[in-house]
């Protein structure tokens, strides 16, 4: 099956200062790719080169030709605008923006779906309430919503649990699993929560001193590996039939 995004000998970074380098792999239908590393490892850049929003210094980035690569993003909820007061309704509304086409107003079926995608986040009695007065839990829903609303292919998410509780964080990642599972939705994930990233994604990518390896999450996922990327002693176990990381 043809990869959705290739990337080929691509450097990133800004200006003359490369953060990432050599980046070789793919994105295929079906995968559930974890991005993990250190602060100022790349990560967050990396997710925007896959979106087009930052361009390589070098290399080139593929793009599936045929229209099947279509991104639903949602960023990390502290970059979101509080200033202007939208609804619920209203922001999840702006992710079929780009389904619609130049100067055509959302339909009864566009407000519908949004509807849709808000009752899957469990939210819907939240559509008519101004965005800013959520919670940040609240927030970080409306925003994966507003992401489904855009009838992804691709589902990138940049840390998705944030000011999340222990038990939305699993209510959410639990859904994004039954995305992946159920509908066949290709996900890339970058999470600093580590116990989150080894019990749900397929595959790691670890970016750290400039470069990216990716191998699957039970070979990634190890005490060695995680104490070499992040210089400090990390353990990973298993409690209850759960995967965790110390």
């Amino acid at each position: 099956m043809k990869p959705l995004v290739v990337f080929k000998d691509v450097s990133l970074g800004y200006g003359r200062r490369v953060v990432l380098k050599s980046i070789n792999f793919s994105i295929k239908p079906g995968d559930f790719l974890g991005i993990v590393g250190p602060n100022g490892a790349g990560k967050t850049t990396l997710l925007k080169s896959i979106l087009g929003i930052a361009k390589p210094l070098s290399g080139r980035i593929e793009v599936n030709d045929k229209g099947r690569a279509r991104f639903g993003y949602v960023p990390q909820r502290q970059v979101t605008d509080n200033i202007y007061p939208l609804t619920v309704l209203e922001v999840v509304l702006m992710g079929r923006y780009g389904l619609l086409g130049p100067l055509r107003s959302p339909t009864r079926h566009d407000v519908d779906r949004c509807m849709e995608c808000l009752g899957h986040l469990g939210i819907t009695e939240l559509a008519g309430k101004p965005y800013r007065d959520l919670s940040g839990g609240q927030k970080q829903r409306t925003l994966i919503a507003r992401a489904l609303a855009s009838e992804p292919t691709i589902l990138i998410l940049d840390e998705p649990t944030t000011d999340m509780d222990v038990a939305g964080e699993r209510a959410i990642m639990d859904f994004i699993r039954h995305l992946h599972d159920e509908h066949s939705l290709t996900i890339v994930m970058v999470s600093h929560t580590l116990h989150t990233v080894i019990n749900y994604v397929k595959d790691v990518a670890f970016a750290g001193d400039g470069r990216v390896e990716i191998a699957p999450v039970e070979q990634a996922i190890t005490s060695e590996n995680l104490s070499r990327l992040y210089s400090a002693p990390v353990s990973v176990g298993e409690v209850a039939g759960v995967k965790v990381v110390v």
